[in-house]
């Protein structure tokens, strides 16, 4: 029905009623009466003409009443009552009196009358949807504020697949009440049991403030069910209008490991990047390409996408363009191993700040490969950073990693011997030179997670390397939110590191996964196969020696690192080429431990 058919029922409607409820209650109090008075009729042209102009003014004609709630319930209120009262004032002035008792039932009447009209609409939809017995029963973790607002989506929703039937609430001032007519029948504890009892076949988590520790106990409540568990989106993301309610999503392993996610001094990091040129390395990665969506909310001037394969740096540009129209993207492929290019690039460009994001990262295939590992790394970095020192780059800020602590791989001691460039760099450049250290990225690619989900798909076994393995995680934005604010934060020379928390067993990593998947731990077999080249049983993010105890921003620490012969550092990047494999090895490995000797250069240069 469009809107004129629509108020033209309305007012017929409304206009009907407003005669029949005033007529009424003179009826009621005068039922002997055969002639009406001259006061009933000036009451009703009154009346009439006063409900018309309270129920625009209330908009009562433009609501939708299959939507209906206390709201529109008090707007009907407000309109019939301020209608009664303007009749009153007119029997008033007119007749000097009130017909109080005849009003009194023309209120009632009216209120009654016009909230049946509107409100069984939304009663004869209410019956439509609990007619409806192909709806998945629905238990609703939590009675708050984001629980009534799913219950209340999925109610009004006959599109949905789910229909609410119960809440569990840990408040127990809400034990045994109900909320919308629905029960909240226990907390946490009790979820297995109401699964049961309810035979419930859909489970909504919707707690948007709960943290980390929380969700996972909730998880583990649900999983025992085997019924399929979904979480609401967060609060910010349905303020901003970027989803709905009714997109209610899977419990990814991201919402059950890392920690609690560090917010962003905006005010800080726009001061760096609004209206500047930013250039991004490796910006078709995984880090890189969530560094370049992060900067583009900041309004740079420009933003340049620099990267060797052509086929994710036009991804991630066709994705900007699309997300931010208005900015000004450019593209550049082009290796960071080749120094003339890079400096072209910087020249062209004349960034004010490069994130330099480019990097092998594979553990063991740069053990396999230490020349590709040493030019990339190492080389790739040093000729990027000095491209940007000649450009006059005022912050360059490097991608690194909790592997180059104590490094036992050749991708540790190379990432940590492209600090020692940054920090040289640092110390003889007018450019702001820091590098920034975080744990493992989820759902990064090489990752993890994408093995054991295709091994999981496979029905096992899931391959894990050892049962005492640990690691540190964290969420791709958040590792990218962490490089913006170091570089917000850099004065020259730092090694930025994240508290991460306590870090991850890498099996109970593999356990919650398999139960995202809709399996039990034991229907999943889960194979330990010993650790791999260059691997170690746990990570560290800054040596014990590195440690500044005050935090220079929550949850970010600065490290302090021991002084860089850059001569050694320059005489690996000179000889690298001829050395074999396994001497190149141990000649990053004692580099990146400041264990090389000039004697033992010698021998393992001849």
């Amino acid at each position: 029905m469009d809107y004129k058919k629509r108020l033209g029922l309305l007012v017929t409607a409304d206009s009907l009623i407003v005669v029949f409820s005033i007529f009424i209650g003179f009826w009621l109090l005068v039922p002997t009466s055969t002639i009406l008075p001259e006061a009933i009729i000036v009451s009703s042209i009154a009346l009439f003409f006063a409900h018309h102009v309270f129920a625009h003014l209330f908009k009562l004609y433009k609501r939708v009443w299959q939507y209906a709630s206390i709201q529109e319930l008090s707007a009907i209120f407000a309109a019939v009552s301020l209608s009664i009262t303007a009749v009153a004032l007119i029997q008033i002035i007119g007749y000097q009196t009130i017909f109080a008792r005849t009003l009194l039932v023309t209120w009632m009447l009216h209120i009654l009358l016009i909230g049946a009209s509107r409100f069984s609409w939304r009663i004869y939809r209410d019956s439509l949807m609990k007619g409806n017995t192909e709806k998945k029963r629905t238990l609703i973790i939590g009675a708050g504020n984001g629980g009534t607002l799913v219950a209340r989506q999925l109610m009004n929703s006959i599109k949905s697949e789910l229909h609410p039937v119960a809440f569990i609430d840990d408040d127990f001032t809400k034990q045994n009440l109900e909320i919308m007519s629905i029960p909240v029948l226990g907390r946490t504890k009790d979820i297995e049991d109401v699964v049961v009892t309810k035979n419930i076949e859909h489970i909504i988590i919707a707690i948007p403030s709960l943290t980390k520790t929380e969700l996972n106990t909730i998880f583990d409540a649900c999983s025992k069910t085997k019924v399929r568990t979904q979480i609401m989106p967060s609060v910010e993301d349905i303020m901003s209008g970027k989803v709905t309610v009714s997109q209610i999503r899977d419990v990814q392993v991201e919402d059950l490991l890392g920690r609690e996610p560090v917010e962003l001094d905006t005010e800080k990091i726009g001061a760096k990047l609004t209206g500047k040129t930013v250039l991004v390395t490796g910006a078709g990665g995984s880090i890189g390409s969530e560094i370049c969506r992060q900067v583009c909310a900041f309004n740079p001037d420009k933003l340049i996408l620099l990267g060797h394969g052509e086929n994710s740096i036009y991804s991630i540009d066709m994705e900007l363009k699309v997300t931010f129209p208005h900015l000004s993207v450019e593209t550049e492929i082009a290796d960071v191993q080749d120094a003339d290019r890079m400096k072209d690039v910087m020249n062209e460009h004349q960034p004010d700040v490069v994130y330099h994001a480019a990097a092998h990262k594979h553990v063991p295939l740069m053990e396999k490969n230490p020349h590709e590992a040493v030019k990339n790394n190492v080389i790739g970095t040093k000729n990027t950073a000095e491209a940007a020192h000649e450009a006059g780059v005022t912050t360059f800020v490097m991608v690194s990693t909790d592997k180059a602590v104590n490094p036992t791989s050749v991708m540790g001691a190379t990432k940590r011997i492209a600090e020692m460039v940054v920090q040289h760099m640092d110390r003889i450049s007018d450019t702001r030179f820091v590098a920034v250290r975080f744990g493992n990225v989820l759902g990064s690619r090489g990752s993890v997670i994408p093995l054991f989900k295709k091994q999981i798909e496979a029905g096992g076994p899931v391959t894990v390397t050892d049962p005492k393995m640990t690691r540190y995680f964290m969420t791709i934005p958040e590792a990218s939110r962490l490089v913006l604010q170091a570089g917000s934060l850099a004065e020259g020379g730092e090694v930025f590191v994240l508290d991460m928390g306590e870090p991850v067993k890498i099996v109970d990593l593999a356990k919650n996964l398999i139960r995202l998947s809709g399996f039990r731990d034991d229907e999943i077999e889960i194979m330990y196969s010993g650790m791999r080249p260059g691997e170690k049983l746990f990570e560290e993010l800054l040596g014990k020696d590195e440690v500044h105890d005050e935090q220079i921003y929550p949850m970010i620490y600065r490290g302090k690192t021991p002084p860089v012969d850059v001569d050694v550092v320059y005489d690996l990047i000179e000889d690298f080429e001829q050395f074999p494999i396994t001497t190149l090895r141990e000649y990053t490995l004692d580099l990146a431990h400041f264990r090389l000797t000039k004697a033992k250069q010698l021998s393992l240069v001849k």
